[in-house]
């Protein structure tokens, strides 16, 4: 056996083989560490991807909830101009009646119009 400088019995420090053991536990501790640092740029990444995630599900579900009180609003507005129609057709005559189709015929007549003047335009 041989005697470390240390005074102790064992391996021999200044031969090499403590030498090679301490590279190796060296390069397997850097490579250890290059693994956790990628590790942690790959839990960084995930959680700003959540976070954005997180974000574009907020923004719908606020885009969505005004939708919902635009379609309200355009159902209520809806309702009251058929209930409007209601009450005059039952209480005026037929006269008004006949206007109220007319002037239903040029907007669709007129919308028509429109959609085929605006598809000649190429714009």
């Amino acid at each position: 056996m041989y005697r470390s400088s240390s005074g102790g019995y064992g391996r021999d420090v200044e031969g090499g083989s403590g030498r090679y053991n301490d590279t190796n536990a060296n390069i397997l501790e850097q490579q250890n560490n290059e693994r956790i640092y990628e590790l942690s740029e790959q839990v960084s990444r995930l959680k700003g991807l959540t976070i954005d995630i997180g974000n574009e599900v907020r923004e719908q579900n606020s885009l969505l909830d005004q939708m919902g009180d635009g379609f309200q609003s355009t159902r209520d507005m809806l309702q009251g101009s058929l209930a409007r129609i209601g009450v005059m057709l039952d209480t005026s005559s037929g006269k008004h009646m006949c206007y109220m189709v007319l002037f239903v015929v040029f907007v669709v007549v007129f919308l028509y119009w429109m959609m085929t003047f605006k598809g000649q335009s190429g714009a």
